[in-house]
């Protein structure tokens, strides 16, 4: 019989790894979120084929990599922040490349999906803590 503890030490350690590569793939699949927005924007409505391949390949690779890291995050708190990131992203866009209005209220609703975004990730970290605490308890016992 063992005690569990270097055990519990090393899948934590590896949940974490997992979990660091999943936020970092979760990242990475929002930027595509804007490459993808930003492409069909200039595909005119699906007129430019280039842009169309482009936007919709992206969209696929950015779909795949969500649907990679959800088998690490919860998948409310995964969406949200790919969304989040995403529409933060692409409306920064819009006001960069398309000369969009750049409104103070439109401003301050973008600053607010970065606070939940933030808010999201933290708290989700926070309750990753939690469970490994618990984990850690369980196998000493």
């Amino acid at each position: 019989m063992t005690t569990g503890a270097g055990e519990g030490g090393d899948s934590g350690r590896a949940r974490a790894r997992s979990g660091a590569l999943a936020w970092g793939i979760l990242f990475l699949a929002a930027l595509l979120e804007i490459v993808w927005a930003v492409a069909l924007k200039e595909a005119g409505g699906l007129d430019n084929p280039v842009w169309t391949v482009v936007g919709v390949a992206v969209a696929m690779i950015s779909l795949g990599m969500l649907s990679y890291a959800l088998r690490d995050l919860p998948v409310g708190t995964a969406y949200a922040v790919w969304v989040g990131i995403g529409a933060l992203g692409v409306a920064v866009a819009g006001m960069v490349l398309f000369a969009e209005p750049v409104t103070w209220p439109r401003v301050l609703f973008l600053v607010l999906i970065l606070a939940g975004v933030i808010g999201l990730n933290l708290s989700e970290k926070s309750a990753r803590s939690e469970d490994e605490r618990d984990t850690r308890h369980v196998s000493r016992v």
